[in-house]
């Protein structure tokens, strides 16, 4: 009797047989669809020590991909601060650079705080780390706004009350005034822009004031942000040379939050202020 010849009985035996395989078969299938997919690698899973007991041997665990796509995942941003080196800023003034630092409010361009209570004007690079600070002269009235169509006003036309350095965020960029100046333009519709100071008007004393250690005689131009020449030629132009930057122009009435929807990162992150001002001394991952 060959292989293929069989009696009918145990065909009968050899069906039912195959059929319990054909069940398990089918039934593993199922469970490989039900389960946690697993292509079987294997990762090694560090020594765990527990007191008392020497550590156990490194062990083999099947590959969980959900573990393998976390770890693919970009980390979250860490919290950061303004980098102010030695100087000592205003309130007002750390609550902003702190703000741009950890909320990447200026998308990746340098930036320039000018604190107008103040006056004085702040460099920052892309990264939020200080470059350099200097007093400035700034508009003569107090005041977060501009008088609405005064960039289209001859300059004798503009009242005192009216010289106002606007507050906000502002996109700066080079440009050309109307006497042919190279200056970086702040607010161009309201004709705001940072220059070098001028001194075409003795009787200002716009030198002397920008040398005396008080800020009361700092207010005295139409709305205009002058700086020492130095300081221009040394920072201002270069960081607006090839690409634009960001002004920050802090209030003189206003919450600074409501003027730049901005927040306080320690309080944002729930840390204590005795971090948040040792972080603010220097970027800081926290």
């Amino acid at each position: 009797m060959s292989k293929t010849d069989r009696p009918a009985t145990s065909r009968i035996g050899s069906d039912i047989a195959d059929g319990i395989r054909r069940g398990l078969v089918m039934g593993a299938a199922a469970l490989c669809v039900l389960l946690p997919f697993s292509d079987r690698r294997t990762s090694s899973v560090e020594p765990i020590e527990s007191s008392g007991a020497k550590p156990s041997a490194s062990i083999s665990v099947t590959h969980n991909p959900a573990l393998a796509v976390a770890r693919q995942l970009p980390a979250a941003p860490s919290i950061r601060f303004a980098d102010f080196g030695q100087q000592t800023p205003s309130a007002d003034m750390r609550h902003v650079a702190d703000w741009v630092a950890d909320s990447r409010d200026n998308r990746g361009m340098a930036f320039v705080i000018v604190d107008k209570k103040n006056t004085a004007v702040f460099v920052f690079d892309a990264d939020a780390k200080l470059r350099a600070a200097t007093p400035v002269l700034l508009g003569g009235a107090r005041g977060d706004d501009s008088v609405p169509g005064i960039g289209s006003r001859p300059i004798d036309q503009v009242r005192p009350e009216e010289r106002t350095t606007p507050a906000g965020r502002f996109i700066g960029e080079r440009g050309t005034n109307a006497i042919g100046e190279d200056v970086v333009w702040v607010d161009y519709d309201a004709a705001v822009s940072m220059h070098r100071v001028r001194t075409t008007n003795p009787a200002e004393h716009r030198l002397e004031r920008l040398a005396t250690p008080t800020t009361s005689d700092n207010r005295i131009s139409y709305g205009c942000i002058n700086m020492p020449v130095a300081f221009y030629e040394t920072y201002i132009r270069p960081t607006f040379a090839t690409q634009r930057a960001v002004v920050y122009v802090l209030p003189d009435v206003k919450p600074v939050a409501q003027v730049f929807g901005s927040y306080d990162v320690a309080a944002m992150h729930g840390i204590s202020r005795e971090v948040a001002r040792a972080g603010s001394a220097k970027t800081a991952s926290l």
